[in-house]
């Protein structure tokens, strides 16, 4: 017979509690705990679906109608702005459902650039991806990964098509956000490099606006992704030119002068440590010299 664990307590009025089970409630705990977790994991689910609805879209290379999840307006929520233009949002990602792609064909694209396609374009989707293409369905609520994924598909398109600089470059910055995201630094930067490659030809050989920017903006924005991969001389040079432009806007004119002064005092503290690194050595040949 087990031993009273309470035994001793009768005279204080807690009778009949030799069965109780010290670790039950623990066990019971951990139980809630998961069903909890679970539950909440659905609940978010279930809140994205909110979020969602699917648009009726017709695609322009086989002319198949196919719903695309599509993120209602009222659903954006932004936690903050960075200085590449990218937008961190709350609770749901529109970024995610940036990309239509139709299941028939296998043509993808950012949605601003579905629709637009001339005949040799859709000519190149037949012959190039449509025989390849296997069909993939999605679940209703889309993450990193398959966002990842859609863009890359879109990506594969625009290459294909022999569409132009700026609409792959969007295409690789958007990528790279995702990456960093996921906190995948080395896919960050390969993509960020890809961006600034096309943003570059774009500003040079291509008419305004570019996605809603103008030639100083894009201009900025070269000189940010140059700073990003560690192209701090190039950054300056373009960064400088938006701030002597006359006509920019004096809010981009800001920023430039705030990424100036960012790459001025990263090279200063690079400075420093160099120098105290360099002291260090100075003295310890001096303590070996005169041991």
């Amino acid at each position: 017979m087990e031993k009273n664990l309470f035994s001793g307590l009768e005279d204080l009025g807690f009778e009949n509690i030799d069965k109780i089970d010290i670790y039950k409630k623990e066990e019971d705990d951990k139980t809630a705990s998961k069903t909890s977790s679970s539950q909440n994991q659905v609940s978010e689910e279930e809140k994205q679906k909110s979020l969602l609805y699917d648009k009726e879209v017709t695609c322009p290379v086989c002319e198949n109608i196919f719903k695309a999840r599509a993120v209602k307006t009222s659903a954006y929520r932004i936690q903050k702005k960075e200085s590449d233009f990218f937008i961190k949002y709350d609770v749901i990602n529109p970024y995610f459902y940036d990309v239509w792609q139709c299941n028939v064909c296998g043509y993808s694209a950012m949605k601003s650039d579905f629709e637009k396609l001339r005949n040799f374009e859709v000519e190149a989707i037949q012959k190039k991806i449509t025989p390849k293409w296997r069909g993939r369905r999605y679940p209703e609520v889309y993450d990193l990964d398959i966002a990842i994924e859609r863009y890359k598909l879109s990506l594969l398109s625009y290459v294909v098509m022999e569409t132009k600089a700026s609409k792959k470059a969007m295409n690789c910055l958007k990528i790279a956000w995702m990456y960093r995201l996921k906190e995948d630094e080395g896919n960050e930067q390969t993509f960020l490099k890809q961006a600034l490659e096309g943003f570059n030809d774009a500003y040079f050989n291509e008419s305004f606006p570019i996605y809603g920017m103008d030639n100083h903006t894009v201009m900025y924005l070269v000189g940010e992704l140059n700073r990003r991969i560690g192209n701090d001389e190039e950054a300056m040079k373009w960064f400088s030119q938006v701030i002597t432009t006359h006509g920019v806007a004096p809010k981009l004119k800001e920023l430039a002068r705030d990424q100036k002064d960012l790459i001025s005092e990263t090279a200063n503290n690079d400075t420093e440590d160099f120098t105290v690194e360099e002291d260090n050595k100075k003295k310890g040949f001096l303590s070996r010299l005169f041991k």
